[in-house]
């Protein structure tokens, strides 16, 4: 896996973004390499908790890193399929699990804000920031954070 990053100053640009656990993601699009219905998962023995397995990405096997597990959020309802972000990071691609797909969005960094407050835990350690939206909160995800094996 890859190491962590560091807090990286806000800038402009497009976001992917995402739902989990209902609440609004976003990830750099330069980071994305590709978005993908559920793909059938090989488990891998005495990996951690957060990897969920590995997926067939045509040929290339990729690790698929569960982020509600990352982020200690509660388990998908049964029957719910995850989607797959696939990232890259470092020239390593990853897929990230994640409840469903959102559009792009361009933020300005004048928007940029700290992670709330309110958020505490893993997910507040693997956020970046925060950007208001027109009726939502963008939760800024840290990539390498996120890919990062947890400690």
């Amino acid at each position: 896996m890859t190491a962590p990053t560091k807090n990286a100053p806000a800038t402009s640009g497009q976001l992917a973004t995402f739902r989990l656990d209902g609440d609004l993601y976003g990830i750099e699009v330069e980071h994305v390499q590709e978005v993908l219905r559920s793909q059938g998962l090989t488990r891998v023995p005495l990996a951690p908790a957060a990897v969920a397995g590995l997926i067939n990405l045509r040929g290339q096997v990729v690790t698929a890193i569960d982020l509600r597990v990352r982020m200690a959020l509660p388990p998908r309802a049964v029957g719910a399929e995850p989607m797959n972000v696939v990232v890259r990071v470092d020239e390593e691609v990853l897929s990230l699990l994640v409840d469903s797909i959102g559009d792009v969005v361009t933020v300005d960094a004048d928007g940029f804000q700290g992670p709330p407050d309110t958020l505490t835990g893993p997910r507040r350690a693997l956020l970046r920031g925060a950007y208001p939206l027109a009726g939502a909160l963008l939760l800024v995800l840290d990539v390498g954070r996120a890919v990062a094996a947890p400690h």
